[in-house]
């Protein structure tokens, strides 16, 4: 079972990942796309034109991979996850079902009339087009992420003893989550910083080789300004999903910090080090005082607990865990309104938001009701996330997160002083950083999710229970499929892209579209 487990984690996090390589660059170059064909309309130059349309053709086979990779990755909620989809189904299939409904289909048309309404449509009627184009874009994204933000802070629902599921009890605090806020405009500032280091990557290319030059320059300097906007805010932003993670996961903020013990507010900050796991300790650490405490709760006050604290917390969690079991099992198999079931409902609302804690105990014995204190610490310490890998994580994250605000300030520079030609030196830097923004975001996502373990719903389903009743066989040969299947889209996508790119700007704009 645990391997099944395993296999059903590592499947979702591949397929996760692979698709998450598709989806910022396309969230990136609809609003670049936008933004030029918006200077093309205002000034008529037709090589703004041009330019459109073939980072346009790059954006289109992007968006063509995104759509192959997302669509299997949400069926493995049925095939793999089927426990899971039955438990919450009812509040997390509501934003997947927005996104495929409006978002999408808004997005996939307003993409048709991108390409095929060059001549058919108005200037302005094809404008119009290429920023719905991007609105539909957006939205998806943020459709996605209210259900992941969902996983992370869940509000808007109750458990029902009845129908033994989690309900929807308010859209609106389930669409207004805070996390779902920070957490989208966080996401999607990363993914214009990916766009605008892939417009900066490929006209490095072309200014290095001395090709295109003048759609080259523009593009670089769109680029820039929209590049360096967005590297600040996905700092600044990043700030504030920090600030709410401190209010409902405090066991994934103590592990990135690999805080172990509960300091004295404010917290200081551990900028390097090397965090053991087996030992609970981090050795060699070079640490800044107060920076965690103000950053994290924005106070001088407000102390956050440390990990082995946590645990303790845990352990009571747990306990009270049990006794909503067991007055479940009680409501279970007593008449509605007789006493006993008054007293045991009474005693389950007491305890119910304990519940997912005990539940974690299923793990180790199927009666969690005879859970003794070996059993009990076991649930505890499991709620401790992998603390090296998302320590280094994070700090390689926002590591790369500085320097792209470095990097895109100095790019500014030059633009504004006409110089980006002339410092190849430069050039070199920015075509060779064309992977770092995939890598950040990657990291972030494992920060994010990774960070979330034990639980597929925090706090409320831990993530073994989520799993479908798959043999082993059927999950490996499943996971080895979609490794091929999408390390083939990665090839054919990357061939394509570089063929576009050595055609160039003006072999694209020559195209029927």
């Amino acid at each position: 079972m645990e391997l099944v487990v395993d296999l059903s984690r590592l499947q979702f996090a591949v397929t996760a990942l692979y698709h998450f390589l598709f989806v910022p660059l396309t969230i990136g170059l609809s609003l670049l796309l936008a933004l030029m064909e918006s200077v093309y309309v205002m000034t008529g130059k037709v090589i703004w034109r041009q330019m459109t349309k073939f980072w346009g053709v790059l954006f289109g086979i992007n968006f063509a991979m995104g759509v192959a990779t997302g669509i299997t990755m949400e069926f493995q909620f049925g095939t793999n996850w089927a426990y899971y989809s039955h438990y919450v189904g009812d509040i997390f299939g509501v934003p997947l079902a927005i996104e495929g409904m409006m978002a999408f289909f808004l997005e996939a048309t307003f993409i048709g009339l991108f390409f095929f309404g060059w001549n058919k449509l108005s200037k302005l009627g094809h404008l119009f087009a290429t920023w719905m184009l991007a609105v539909g874009t957006n939205l998806s994204a943020l459709w996605i992420l209210i259900a992941n933000a969902w996983m992370q802070n869940p509000v808007g629902a109750a458990f029902n003893p009845e129908s033994m599921r989690m309900e929807l009890t308010s859209l609106y605090d389930v669409f207004f989550n805070p996390v779902a806020q920070s957490k989208f405009v966080h996401t999607v500032s990363a993914a214009y910083v990916t766009g605008a280091m892939f417009v900066m990557s490929i006209s490095a290319f072309y200014l290095l080789n001395r090709n295109y030059r003048d759609i080259a320059k523009r593009s670089m300097t769109i680029a820039v300004s929209f590049g360096l906007a967005s590297a600040l805010s996905v700092v600044v932003l990043g700030d504030e999903s920090g600030y709410t993670m401190t209010e409902n996961q405090k066991m994934k903020i103590a592990a990135i910090e690999a805080m172990w013990e509960t300091e004295p507010a404010p917290a200081g900050f551990t900028l390097v080090g090397i965090p053991s796991l087996k030992d609970q300790v981090t050795r060699y650490e070079i640490r800044i005082p107060w920076v965690l405490g103000i950053i994290a709760t924005r106070s001088l006050h407000t102390q956050i607990p440390g990990i082995k604290d946590l645990v303790v917390h845990a352990k009571q969690r747990i306990q009270n865990g049990i006794e909503a079991y067991k007055a479940l099992q009680i409501l279970k198999k007593t008449p509605r309104g007789s006493s006993i079931y008054l007293k045991s409902l009474a005693d389950f609302q007491q305890h119910q938001r304990d519940l997912g804690y005990g539940l974690l105990l299923k793990r180790y014995l199927s009666d969690i009701t005879k859970a003794d204190e070996t059993h009990i610490a076991q649930a505890a310490n499991s709620t401790i996330p992998n603390v090296p890998v998302l320590f280094w994580s994070f700090r390689i994250m926002v590591g790369l997160g500085f320097f792209f605000i470095a990097f895109f300030g100095y790019a500014f520079y030059l633009s504004a002083r006409r110089q980006l030609e002339q410092h190849r030196w430069f050039l070199r830097v920015a075509l060779w950083s064309l992977p770092l923004p995939w890598i950040a975001m990657e990291l972030g996502w494992i920060v994010a999710e990774y960070g979330r373990q034990p639980w597929a719903i925090e706090g409320i389903l831990p993530t073994f229970l989520g799993v479908s009743s798959s043999s082993l066989g059927q999950v490996t040969t499943s996971l080895v499929g979609f490794i091929i299947f999408y390390t083939t889209l990665l090839i054919v996508d990357i061939f394509l892209m570089l063929r576009y790119v050595k055609l160039g700007p003006e072999i694209v704009d020559k195209e029927s579209f």
